[in-house]
């Protein structure tokens, strides 16, 4: 297959940082990901609707596009490397926040290791007990998840979350009440959670201008 797919909205001149949207998928599948994936573009709605707040602080907006819709034993993680990979041909090493919705969340926290990433927000977040905290040490972290989510669980984000306190520099999990996983009941408030959470990331780890 091709390479990844990427959309930038990127501030006026050169941005000082940029936030990586990474959408959603199965844990298992081989199909392509097109412009026609419901996850990928509830990705799309999310990244269009922070950029203005974004721009207003120096931030770009990217969203990766996956090869195909699967986790497939971390076939993402290889995506989201490339994706960090190009941020950095095209602005240099400017730091970085992971924004993942349900499996994307996942991919975030499995390269929240690379050099340029300052933290992760995690949006109804598919996590487990088998995934990393590690890569999160020195980085700050986000998760916001709601109680009627019956795709994800909220029980299992609170338990990541403390796991992933012990060594990175924060984190915290934002209740967001009796909402569903799909970021459609409430939507504003996801997407103000979202870029709030960007900006208090890059603001936490001294990012100037924030």
């Amino acid at each position: 297959m091709t390479d990844p797919h990427l959309t930038s909205y990127d501030a006026p001149g050169r941005p000082r940082a940029v936030a990586l949207v990474l959408h959603g998928g199965k844990p298992r599948s081989r199909q392509a990901v097109d412009g026609r994936s419901a996850s990928w573009r509830r990705a799309l709605w999310l990244q269009r609707s922070i950029a203005r707040r974004a721009h207003e602080a120096g931030v770009g907006v990217w969203l990766v596009r996956y090869r195909r819709r699967g986790w497939n034993s971390g076939e993402r993680v290889a995506d989201a490397r490339w994706a960090l990979d190009r941020i950095r041909t095209v602005h240099g090493d400017v730091p970085v926040v992971l924004v993942g919705h349900s499996m994307g969340a996942r991919v975030a926290v499995h390269v929240a290791d690379d050099p340029s990433v300052r933290g992760v927000v995690g949006l109804a977040p598919w996590w487990s007990a088998q995934d990393p905290v590690d890569t999160l040490a020195g980085r700050v972290m986000h998760a916001a998840h709601g109680r009627r989510d019956r795709i994800t669980s909220f029980r299992e984000t609170t338990r990541f979350v403390e796991r992933a306190g012990a060594v990175a520099e924060s984190a915290d999990l934002r209740d967001m009440g009796p909402v569903g996983h799909y970021m459609l009941t409430a939507s504003a408030r996801w997407h103000d959670v979202a870029i709030e959470s960007v900006l208090d990331v890059l603001d936490r780890t001294r990012f100037p201008g924030a």
